[in-house]
């Protein structure tokens, strides 16, 4: 079944045009979804019924299931997320004066081998599909609703465990339906997508004009220190990364974070 959580408006526009539906059937399934938070698709009064039973039949609008929850004396909940076939994840609610910030993983482990990570103990099991990372920030949004104080979602960054990059089309998605206004409608400048260094996905993501953040995982400030500690920089060196930097920061006139851990 195809999960709805997982796709973005343009894709979705064109699974509605394959069961001969017009145009503003997408939107009005974006405003079920995330304006109404409707969970069935029994609720959506004002679409047909035969039409939900095509739904029903063929799509689904499933989360993962909430594992194990830690909370921290600051508000922080850490969130050991369990999906459909299994695997587990992380994400992360943090606090601000600005606003409520999630952590979102993006793969189940990592390739990147950085020698300070634990993620990549494992190696990449799988990318995450964008249902799965929608799927972190909507169990987080539910949580902030059940505490009943008029909190929400405002900010997402890709910083969980996996290399965004090495999952670019699904991360973009994900991207895409944060920001739409009929779907969480968080504005771009309030997501960021953390990468140690992929650099022809640098260049792909500046070419995107999304307006949204990127952060470079440096860690060291020569090529020697940060080989050893990121097997990363052997395939994509510093100069190679700078070179890409540059470009997007031409492109978006965004600035770029840089993560360094001490």
């Amino acid at each position: 079944m195809i999960n709805l959580y997982g796709l973005e408006m343009n894709k979705l526009i064109k699974v509605m045009e394959g069961e001969g539906q017009k145009l503003y059937r997408a939107t009005q399934l974006y405003s079920w979804i995330y304006e109404k938070k409707a969970t069935s698709f029994d609720e959506m009064s004002d679409i047909s019924k035969s039409f939900r039973e095509v739904l029903k039949e063929k799509y689904c609008l499933d989360l993962p299931s909430i594992h194990t929850k830690q909370v921290s004396k600051d508000g922080t909940i850490k969130l050991l997320v369990q999906l459909i076939d299994g695997y587990k994840v992380e994400c992360v609610l943090m606090r601000y004066s600005y606003g409520c910030a999630v952590c979102v993983s993006s793969q189940v482990g990592c390739n990147m081998g950085c020698s300070f990570c634990s993620s990549g103990i494992l190696g990449k099991q799988r990318n995450l599909l964008p249902e799965e990372m929608m799927g972190q920030v909507l169990l987080i949004n539910k949580l902030l609703k059940e505490e009943n104080k008029g909190q929400h979602v405002t900010h997402v960054v890709v910083m969980g465990t996996g290399e965004p990059f090495d999952n670019y089309d699904n991360v973009l998605d994900f991207i895409k339906i944060l920001n739409h206004p009929k779907g969480l409608a968080i504005g771009a400048r309030h997501i960021t997508i953390s990468t140690c260094g992929i650099v022809e996905n640098i260049y792909k993501f500046a070419d995107e004009h999304l307006q949204s953040n990127l952060a470079i995982s440096l860690h060291a400030p020569n090529d020697e220190l940060r080989s050893k500690l990121m097997k990363i920089n052997r395939a994509y060196p510093l100069d190679k990364v700078m070179e890409a930097v540059r470009y997007y920061e031409k492109e978006t006139k965004r600035r770029v974070t840089y993560e360094y851990l001490l």
